[in-house]
């Protein structure tokens, strides 16, 4: 046993002390800008200028990604509380969240089962058999009488057969134990490609939970633009009712032509075509926000409401650094890791294997297992030496060369995939400010210039042409303020999405001058006929 003690512990120093066959790994570097070019306006040569990763760029700590930190309930800053409960029903009920969840538990537990190769394996078994021989089977002793040998004295003096029966018993109860001298690092390379395969699977998880939340949100907000877009049709069809009745008037009273009825008719029977579209869209946009809230779209309703979603305020000096927290970049970095240590474990197949085995129990033919004479034990080291595959190891060191280079090219795909949708949504929001600061002198002009024509028609000074083509500018410049609206809401769900859920420092305070809001002069303008 003293024997036994020093070679396991002699064993154990060997395999701590074994040799790593996995390349040194150093996360990609990615060429990164220092600055963001559309948060400033399109940017200066100054703030062109590009960093290498080693100095302000991204790169990756294999110990403590930032993705995995909390973000809270960032379309909070949307500020509205029915999108608030929308998005916390979908964290409890979207099926889709669910499997991704248990996509997560399964490699979690694959990286558990990766780990086993590190402790040694002990099971234990157990038989009661009773067994019969065939009468011409091969080497069978006959019934010979006892020899003089010393095997046969041997076996008298205990009581045993000097002959092979034909029926006997075989119980035995026993353990064994298998432990692998881990010399080339095989075992914790795979352990650790388990991990890491375990942490992108979270990250996985973070991503598909950030896409449904925005996804849900951009619904949402479609939505809320699809009620303020029927609102003003409704006005519209309403606008057109009254010119057609003021048209009505003025041809009984052989004013005008009866040419401007059919015109005012073919206004109103567009409008309402119009309206029903719209409607429509708006149907299929609560189903929408209904399946990802994971309810049933025939017993989910969202009622109509004009209030606006309120633009949250975005940080214009938004740092690069915020890109290190969105998931799917810490899912493909963490690939890039394992794939780095399945060269190691594909290089390790090239050496031999050593394993300590350990046996030990009791056998009897009859029931006396507690007997120590009935014990039975062994142990002893086996090694496997690989001496001719036909190349197959070489093969798979090449396959997992290749791996890690093809998971190096995606990572930067993503990395520069990733700075190409925050500069994207940086770009959106500047150009819809700039389009509904127009859009709100717009749509103040239109509105007078239809004020004029209406005036003017009643007095007979114009046509009805040009009622027509004023009504048709100021509902243009109307639909377009609430689109553009929308996608400024959008446009910043996208920055919020693209810099990995929000922003995690405070945000610059907002101008002291608001722009002008296009949507409050259209709610507030009375419409005349």
């Amino acid at each position: 046993m003293r024997l036994l003690r020093r070679f396991l512990l002699m064993t154990a120093c060997v395999s701590l002390s074994g040799c790593d066959l996995a390349p040194a790994y150093i996360a990609p570097t990615v060429e990164t800008p220092a600055n963001f070019k559309e948060a400033n306006g399109g940017g200066s040569s100054a703030e062109k200028r590009r960093a290498h990763s080693g100095d302000s760029g991204l790169q990756w700590s294999s110990a403590d990604p930032s993705d995995l930190h909390p973000r809270g309930s960032w379309w909070g800053a949307f500020r509205d509380k029915r999108l608030d409960a929308l998005e916390r029903d979908l964290d409890q009920f979207n099926p889709d969240l669910g499997q991704a969840m248990a996509v997560m538990d399964r490699a979690r537990a694959l990286a558990a089962k990766a780990a086993v190769g590190l402790t040694p394996t002990l099971t234990a078994s157990g038989q009661l058999t009773e067994n019969k021989e065939s009468l011409h089977r091969p080497l069978r002793l006959a019934n010979s009488y006892p020899s003089s040998s010393d095997f046969a004295r041997s076996a008298l003096s205990h009581g045993l057969p000097t002959n092979a029966p034909t029926y006997y018993g075989d119980n035995q109860l026993s353990m064994q134990s298998s432990y692998e001298i881990d010399l080339w690092g095989r075992i914790r390379n795979l352990a650790a490609a388990g991990v890491a395969q375990a942490q992108a699977s979270e990250a996985d998880l973070a991503a598909i939970a950030l896409s449904l939340h925005a996804e849900l949100a951009r619904d949402y907000i479609n939505l809320q633009g699809a009620d303020n877009e029927i609102a003003l049709q409704k006005r519209i069809v309403s606008a057109y009712g009254r010119s057609l009745a003021l048209v009505q008037k003025r041809v009984g009273g052989g004013i005008t032509s009866p040419a401007d009825v059919t015109r005012a008719q073919t206004q109103i029977g567009f409008a309402k075509a119009q309206l029903s579209e719209i409607e429509a869209r708006r149907a299929l946009l609560e189903h929408a926000v209904a399946i990802l809230a994971g309810h049933m779209p025939e017993s989910f309703s969202l009622p109509s409401s004009q209030t606006r979603v309120a633009a949250p305020t975005i940080p214009l000096d938004a740092p690069s650094q915020l890109l290190e927290r969105r998931p799917d970049i810490a899912a493909v970095e963490r690939r890039v890791y394992g794939a780095n240590l399945s060269i190691g474990v594909a290089r390790a197949a090239f050496f031999p294997r050593f394993t300590i085995n350990l046996s030990g129990g009791t056998q009897d033919t009859g029931l006396s297992l507690f007997n120590a004479r009935n014990s039975l034990w062994s142990l002893g080291p086996a090694v496997t030496l690989p001496i001719f595959d036909g190349g197959a190891h070489s093969a798979d060191l090449h396959d997992a060369e290749s791996a890690y280079l093809e998971a190096v090219a995606h990572y930067r795909s993503v990395v520069l995939r990733a700075y190409g949708e925050v500069e994207d949504a940086l770009a959106l929001i500047r150009y819809f400010d700039r389009q509904e600061k127009d859009i709100a002198a717009a749509v103040v002009a239109g509105n007078k210039t239809l004020d004029i024509s209406l005036k003017l028609y009643e007095e007979g000074v114009v046509t009805y042409v040009e009622v027509v083509t004023a009504q048709s500018d100021a509902f243009a410049a109307q639909r377009q303020a609430i689109a553009l609206r929308t996608g400024r809401l959008q446009a910043a769900l996208s920055l919020m999405t693209a810099l990995g859920g929000g922003w995690s420092r405070p945000v610059s305070p907002p101008p002291v001058a608001e722009s002008p809001c296009a949507l409050c002069e259209m709610a507030t303008h009375p419409t005349k006929s």
